[in-house]
């Protein structure tokens, strides 16, 4: 696994995000699964998270193709993903400008310029560089179109996640060792996840979930039988910052034109 640090590597993922999802400029999916382990010894309630079970945290971002291009493993199942997003070297490095996200330009159709994101939920705080959807309610009609758009994109992950846990299905069970153990084993299931998605892209797609021909979801194997431990995110006090909330206006107004729209949007609604 090897994370893009180039303008053409997060470039080329964009790309793939477009033609295969309809979503210009988004470099990864990001989110975050619970793996169920046992209560390691005089650790308290550190690894204990609010559903109810022991665990640690693997956070991973993943491209269009369903291949982790980073992951944060083995945090405490006690802390949030915003918590160790927050924290992570991934947030350090966009941050800093040394991850090598490409310079802002127009989306397809359009002469806005539009920084590169990547597509969270709303765990993370709403950023310039991370797009997530509105969270209140009463949403108007562009504001759920943007919604689906976004997470059409975002499901990427879970996906990803389900394929994760279905070839690996250690992953499915609470896992015995001692936490160290269970970072080296996840840490390996990921790495043969991207060589096997690279060798064999097709092999386990039937676990996907897929759209049929009126782009109606239909849900993979994965979400029908035990997967890895799901964890609603717990949104905190993750204040947007006002250039992100106005790129995230100009984003749905394109998401809502002819330049941005899709011919199926107004029906997923």
């Amino acid at each position: 696994m090897s994370c893009p640090t180039t303008p053409d590597e997060w470039r080329a993922i964009a790309e793939e995000f477009s033609r295969r999802w309809n979503m210009p400029h988004a470099v990864g999916a990001l989110d975050g699964k619970h793996v169920a382990c046992k209560s390691p010894k005089n650790s308290g309630s550190q690894y204990y998270n609010y559903k109810g079970f022991f665990s640690i945290v693997l956070m991973g971002l993943v491209d269009a193709e369903y291949k982790f291009t980073w992951v944060d493993v083995g945090a405490d199942g006690s802390a949030s993903d915003a918590q160790i997003f927050n924290f992570s070297e991934l947030k350090e490095t966009i941050e800093n400008g040394t991850i090598g996200f490409p310079r802002a330009e127009p989306l397809p159709n359009d002469d806005k310029d539009m920084p590169f994101f990547i597509l969270g939920d709303d765990a993370f705080a709403l950023r310039t560089y991370m797009m997530k959807p509105f969270s209140h309610r009463n949403k108007t009609v562009e504001e759920r179109i943007f919604k689906y758009r976004i997470s059409r994109g975002r499901r990427i992950a879970e996906n990803a996640f389900g394929i994760l846990a279905n070839r690996f299905q250690v992953l499915l069970t609470t896992v015995q060792q001692d936490p160290e153990t269970i970072r080296l084993i996840v840490q390996t299931c990921v790495c043969l996840h991207n060589l096997m998605r690279i060798r064999y892209p097709c092999l386990q797609n039937a676990v996907l979930d897929q759209e049929d021909d009126n782009h109606q979801v239909i849900n993979g194997a994965w979400r029908n039988g035990l997967n890895m431990q799901d964890v609603d995110n717990v949104t905190g006090p993750n204040r947007a910052t006002r250039a992100a909330k106005s790129q995230r206006e100009n984003l749905k107004h394109y998401f809502n034109s002819s330049a941005g729209s899709v011919p199926w949007q107004d029906n997923m609604i």
